[in-house]
């Protein structure tokens, strides 16, 4: 099992406040798509017209700032029937900065983004932080990073781990972002056909 691709249980343990996975009897196997950083209008439409034309529902962590320069995109993506979480005002990664400014941080954001979701970038923050923010948000982690936008990888090599690595329950990330772009445009179409080859339902996360 790698590490980053499918977090190790001792690191889940030390979040038990955070959602990795999600389990549910339907009777089919489900797995829950998700996608950061965005939106943006590189990316995002895109997104929304690969999941539309497979109709799927997915879940958006959005960056603040993205939002507040893209207006439009977040309700685009709640008009399409996805749901919409926080992933910061500036993309933040919790373990380098004190509490109070991480907090500030997502409360900007969270002006922007109507969503009790949140998951924070890079999926680092400290225990105080998440104690604090447990109070008002549900905090979505992952249970397989795609691994994206990482410029080692090819776009088969996304795709594989989609294949490696998926599970009833899955929380699955992908980026709607410039970085992740071509191996996202490429490993997409091709896990969602994949997984619905497998049996599984896509549902976006509930914000409730």
């Amino acid at each position: 099992m790698k590490l980053i691709e499918q977090p190790p249980l001792l690191y889940r343990l030390l979040f038990p406040e955070a959602i990795w996975r999600i389990k549910r009897r339907t009777g089919r196997p489900v797995v829950f798509l998700t996608f950061d950083d965005g939106p943006i209008p590189e990316e995002t439409p895109w997104v929304l017209d690969v999941l539309d034309r497979y109709g799927v529902k997915a879940t958006f962590f959005m960056v603040g700032d993205n939002v507040r320069r893209n207006p439009d995109l977040l309700q685009e993506v709640i008009r399409r029937g996805h749901s919409v979480g926080n992933h910061t005002m500036h993309h933040l990664q919790g373990m380098k900065v004190r509490a109070h400014r991480y907090l500030r941080d997502v409360a900007e954001a969270a002006a922007l983004i109507p969503s009790p979701l949140f998951r924070p970038p890079h999926g680092l923050i400290r225990w105080k932080q998440a104690k604090a923010l447990k109070e008002r948000f549900n905090i979505i982690m992952y249970d397989l990073v795609t691994r994206d936008y990482s410029k080692k990888l090819t776009g088969d090599q996304v795709f594989e781990n989609v294949r490696r690595f998926a599970r009833d329950g899955s929380i699955i990330v992908f980026h709607d972002s410039l970085k992740a772009s071509a191996n996202m445009r490429y490993a997409l179409p091709k896990a969602i056909e994949w997984l619905k080859e497998q049996g599984y339902e896509f549902q976006a996360i509930p914000m409730e």
